[in-house]
């Protein structure tokens, strides 16, 4: 296949690309100017804009499918609590998946893969979470419903249009996974909740592969989450374990307003099921779970030691 790829220079972006082109797929990599500062070796790198659809159509013509893993994340995890850094990210969601959609419809494009985010859906307290259960975005993350109906109107219009619920990631390159370091190694969980509620979580290089494996899936949302979400006592009990300090406590439940819409978000306990993916597929996450995935991802950061 002739795969067109946004954001590919990102935390999945980047994992992607290689594993398309080990495929045998041609990959065009798209870069916001030439030359790129940093590409995935082997793809073709192609300069365009996701606000110009003129630009989009000429660059994704000619493509067997799309996926766009565009999205501009704010640059450390106390920015993320302010609406105002999400500014681009909401633009992106909003305008650029329609421009997208646009291009890849006018192009012949039969495949579109888009991000999504799973962290829109209810807290289910100790529930399992599936794509059945609607989703519940707050302000800062509504633009993933517009995402989401740009997909819809993909597949309204004959295409094959998958969008790609993406639970929480971790990975050697995760932001927010050095601020929770930081966090345990002064003695606290640095994420509102109690101890009891859920995490579900997705590894860089586990979400990468499910969204390859997504490439031949029948059209609809699917949620990327490994196989055994855990509770928070667990998760931030197991790091600190590898870690080699103690185990944290946790912030009282009522901090959790003090964080703001993200906040509750963040504090939202979260069950995802990951079964719809993995009947539809071949994938399965090489972490079952995220204390699988510990040791290996901390292992790639030498500098937290």
């Amino acid at each position: 296949m002739r795969i067109f790829v946004t954001g590919a220079t990102g935390v999945v972006g980047q994992r992607v690309v290689p594993l398309l082109l080990a495929q045998g797929h041609s990959v065009t990599a798209m870069a916001h100017r030439l030359p790129a500062p940093s590409h995935p070796t082997g793809a073709a790198i192609v300069a365009a804009d996701l606000f110009d659809v003129k630009a989009l159509e000429g660059a994704v013509a000619g493509h067997d499918a799309v996926i766009n893993l565009a999205t501009h994340m704010p640059a450390t995890a106390w920015r993320m609590l302010f609406r105002s850094a999400w500014r681009l990210n909401d633009r992106i969601r909003r305008e650029a998946s329609a421009n997208v959609v646009a291009a890849a419809l006018r192009g012949g494009v039969g495949t579109l893969l888009q991000e999504s985010f799973a962290l829109t859906y209810p807290d289910h307290g100790d529930r399992w979470i599936d794509e059945a259960t609607p989703l519940e975005p707050i302000d800062y993350n509504r633009t993933v419903l517009d995402a989401e109906r740009s997909v819809e109107r993909f597949t309204e219009a004959g295409g094959t249009g998958v969008a790609l619920r993406f639970a929480a990631f971790y990975g050697p390159d995760a932001m927010q996974l050095r601020s929770y370091i930081r966090a345990l190694r002064i003695g606290w969980a640095a994420l509102p909740g109690g101890p009891v509620r859920y995490v579900s979580s997705i590894s860089h290089d586990d979400a990468a592969a499910a969204v390859v494996a997504a490439l031949n899936v029948p059209a609809g949302a699917y949620t990327v989450v490994d196989d055994e979400p855990v509770q928070r006592a667990v998760y931030f009990g197991s790091l600190a374990e590898q870690l080699g300090v103690r185990r944290p406590r946790f912030l009282p439940v009522w901090t959790t307003p003090l964080f703001g819409p993200v906040g509750e978000a963040m504090a939202r306990s979260l069950r995802l099921s990951n079964r719809k993916l993995r009947t539809a597929t071949n994938w399965a996450p090489r972490f079952p779970s995220v204390r699988d995935g510990w040791p290996a991802t901390l292992a790639q950061m030498k500098d937290i030691r």
